[in-house]
């Protein structure tokens, strides 16, 4: 008799979950509530800021590690350098086109609406009007030179980077870490399995604290509602409301015109990280939903390598959200101010933009910096022009990040479609929300649906099969013990 297989192909169960279930669901909650709380109770929405800030933290802890591990392990794993090498060029190349897009598009709807034509601001007024805080951001601005995050690359230590939470320098080790174990060859296949094995765990950290998201999201948003109230939306709504307009123009028409070049549809894919999407409303940054955009990217069928090297390169040099914002923001002051800007002075403007956006990537009041910065190398727009804005840059930063967000997301299936990687039928049926098995058993979709452990999943089929066994081999034990009795009655007869 055939022995059964214990190696028979097992497939875990999966079933959607119901909707208020969904982690988004729950974020979407914690964001109504936190805006009730803060609004009908300021004085308890500001004190919910440690709640937010908590959460943040904690999920900034882990981005340095995802980085440095998911970087260094695909390279280490690419059998031929130089594709990586073509890659980073790739991806570099499209990140500049796209920020002079974006760039663009911020200027060429601060011309045509010029909202700040008839503010008439005074700019020794605003000199005295400036806070401790702001004069901080103004000063950290004047101080960065646009050569800076070149020289900046480099650590002054190996753990330094990931102390400081500084994502551009964590990349230039993570690189020179992966190129040293793939040129080293059998010697580090150790060091390459355990790198593996420490993305898991740290993965696995990640999923318990996002548990906590509805919770961070909550308290960020009280404390945003409470701290600077419902009314400094209205008092600036007309140049908060171009900026959200500017930026779903954006998405919409360049960001979408890309994904229909790749036959994907760009709403679907928002509907596929809506959660990281609801997370970045809620706290205002982009940091948290990184560990997400790298993950289900993998599971729409992007090679590991490509998600590793492309979207954390992406955090901090390709920052459309933040471009729409800087060109806006600059040519709002200019206005404000009363002072006039040639195209040429524009365009030399779009310029410098190219750069400080890079200097300030992954730095706290980025956004600002980078604005203040700018504006101090050019010199003729003047600086303390940002108090105008700086009430409601809290209220902006959440349409900036999840530009940003989305532009990422996008860049990466540009480069994986310009590399020959992607699998656009599996990211379309992904997109449209189908279960399907991870690819090449690299990650496990726990986003949106309960997927059986494997373990308990394994043992109850491993028990069917050990059954199947006795059974079988209780039947031969049987049928042996009635051969034994045939046999010894026919000896007893014989004799």
């Amino acid at each position: 008799m055939e022995m059964p297989s214990s190696t028979a192909s097992y497939q875990p169960v999966t079933v959607k979950k119901p909707w208020y279930k969904q982690l988004y669901f729950w974020v979407l909650v914690a964001i109504v509530l936190g805006i009730l709380v803060g609004w009908l109770w300021p004085s308890t929405g500001e004190a919910m800021e440690p709640v937010g800030t908590t959460f943040i933290t904690a999920m900034k802890m882990l981005i340095g590690p995802i980085v440095f591990l998911t970087i260094v392990g695909g390279i280490a794993s690419v059998a031929d350098l130089k594709k990586v090498g073509l890659t980073g060029i790739k991806a570099l190349t499209y990140f500049q086109v796209g920020t002079i897009l974006a760039l663009l598009t911020g200027l060429v709807a601060i011309n045509i609406f010029r909202l700040g034509d008839g503010v008439n601001a005074d700019v020794a007024s605003l000199e005295s009007e400036t806070t401790d805080s702001a004069n901080k951001l103004i000063v950290a601005g004047e101080e960065k030179k646009w050569w800076e995050f070149i020289t900046h690359l480099v650590p002054d230590s190996v753990f330094g980077p990931f102390v400081e939470g500084d994502i551009l320098q964590i990349i230039f080790l993570a690189v020179i870490f992966g190129v040293a174990i793939n040129a080293v060859g059998a010697i580090a296949e150790p060091i390459q399995a355990t790198v593996e094995r420490l993305t898991a765990v740290v993965f696995k950290v990640l999923s318990f604290i996002m548990k906590l998201a509805p919770l961070g999201a909550f308290g960020a948003m009280a404390f945003a509602i409470g701290k600077y109230g419902v009314g400094t939306l209205t008092s600036l709504g007309s140049l908060i409301l171009l900026f959200y307009a500017t930026s779903i123009f954006f998405v919409v028409v360049f960001l979408g015109s890309v994904m229909a070049f790749l036959r994907l549809n760009i709403f679907r894919m928002l509907g596929f990280f809506k959660e990281e999407l609801l997370l970045i409303l809620g706290t205002s940054t982009a940091e948290p939903a990184l560990p997400g955009l790298m993950r289900k990217l993998e599971y729409a069928g992007i090679k590991k390598t490509t998600v590793g090297l492309v979207v954390p390169t992406g955090y901090s040099f390709n920052l459309d959200g933040a471009a729409i914002y800087l060109s806006l923001a600059a040519l709002y002051i200019a206005q404000a101010t009363n002072t006039e800007l040639s195209i040429g002075q524009q365009l030399g403007l779009l310029a410098v933009m190219l750069l400080t956006s890079k200097g300030a990537a992954g730095v706290a009041g980025g956004g600002f910096i980078a604005l203040t910065a700018t504006l101090s190398t050019l010199g003729t727009v003047p600086v303390v022009g940002i108090m105008l804005i700086f009430g409601i840059d809290k209220f902006m930063s959440e349409c900036r990040a999840m530009v940003n967000f989305i532009g990422n997301a996008v860049a990466t299936l540009f480069i994986a479609k310009w590399n020959k990687e992607l699998d656009v039928d599996r990211a379309r049926r992904v997109f449209a929300g189908e279960i399907l098995p991870p690819p090449e058993g690299e990650v496990e979709n726990d986003f949106d649906m309960e997927v059986l452990e494997h373990e308990p999943a394994d043992k109850h089929h491993r028990a069917g099969e050990v059954l199947s066994l006795n059974k079988e081999c209780g039947s031969r034990s049987i049928e042996h013990e009635r051969l034994d009795t045939t046999s010894s009655g026919n000896s007893s007869r014989s004799s």
